[in-house]
């Protein structure tokens, strides 16, 4: 009976592994033949509208159809006057804004790259970018590479405002600090000035069961530390140094962008919220990017820029898969 049920459990796994196999074969093949005319391709959408709509929902509640309309038609007056002295006199501001939802490996920074590509063609100076940023940090060179995107904005003059709602630590305060001002909710994480390795090492299993694992380098520290060969204190203490250089670099930027931040008290590796961060100068004011576009809708015209990359099934399937392990 028991023999019977292993080679059932076995079958079973076999069977399940072909349907796996089936299912994702199809996938592939549905993927190509629905989709080949999906191209990358950057939208626009000009969101004052969505603005004075929600807030015209509220006051038509709040304040009944009558009065509402009555503030409605105030307000249209009240805009055409001013585009007719914008327009012999000189043009509203606009504001561009960007979204940027980071993971670990900052894959949102090709989209990044083609926004801000957009937006320095058509830019002026009086003009400005507002970042939505939403990111706890990861790889060292990825996220360097994201907040290299946003000094563009900066080397050209730019004003670039970075806004916080739920937390920029690590990586992403590395990104933050390119803003010109940086503004963060009370209650979002700031900070996490610091670097992290951290990786599991098989060598004692390996040994007990009898596997060995060969590894051949040229170069002495070419392979400090390893998941599957026996470590050396050597290794460590050259791992230890290498972190130590990339947080040096960390905080030689952020003093470089921050001047008023105190290295020594915020580079622990620590995080705060909001409230706390404005008192060590790592953010420049409390709110959300709510109120800035809420604030900003009265005096300037807001447009919402977006770059879709197409990617195709196998990228899409290793992007989600990487997203359920470091989340």
């Amino acid at each position: 009976m028991q023999s019977f049920l292993s080679e059932y459990g076995i079958f079973l796994l076999e069977l399940l592994t072909v349907a796996i196999i089936v299912v994702v074969g199809f996938l592939i093949v549905f993927s190509a033949a629905r989709k080949p005319h999906e191209q990358s391709h950057l939208t626009v959408e000009h969101i004052n509208k969505s603005v004075e709509q929600r807030t015209d929902a509220i006051r038509r509640t709040i304040l009944g159809r009558r009065d509402s309309r009555k503030l409605v038609r105030e307000r249209k007056k009240e805009e055409k006057q001013s585009k007719k002295k914008d327009e012999s006199e000189s043009r509203r501001k606009r504001i561009f804004v960007l979204d940027f939802k980071g993971d670990i490996r900052a894959t949102a920074t090709a989209s990044l790259r083609e926004e801000i590509s957009a937006v320095l063609e058509i830019a002026e100076k009086d003009d400005e970018v507002l970042v939505r940023l939403e990111n706890a940090g990861g790889a060292v060179h990825d996220h360097g590479l994201a907040a290299s995107q946003l000094l563009r904005l900066r080397a050209r003059g730019i004003p670039l405002t970075i806004a916080v709602d739920k937390v920029a630590a690590s990586g992403g305060y590395l990104m933050a600090c390119a803003a010109d001002k940086i503004i963060a909710a009370p209650f979002a994480v700031i900070g996490s000035i610091g670097v992290l390795l951290q990786m599991p090492n098989f060598h004692r299993l390996l040994d007990e069961k009898g596997i060995d694992f060969e590894q051949i380098t040229a170069g002495r520290f070419k392979r400090t530390l390893t998941v599957f060969g026996e470590n050396t204190d050597e290794g460590r203490e050259k791992m230890k140094e290498e972190l130590a250089e990339v947080h040096d670099l960390f905080q030689t930027r952020i003093k470089e962008l921050r001047p008023a931040v105190d290295m020594e008290l915020v580079a622990t590796g620590e995080h705060w919220y909001g409230s706390r961060a404005l008192e060590l100068n790592l953010i420049d004011e409390i709110g959300t990017s709510d109120d800035f576009l809420l604030g900003a809708a009265e005096t300037a015209d807001l447009f919402k820029l977006s770059f879709k990359r197409h990617m195709k099934f196998i990228e899409r399937m290793l992007h989600g898969v990487e997203g359920l392990l470091y989340r």
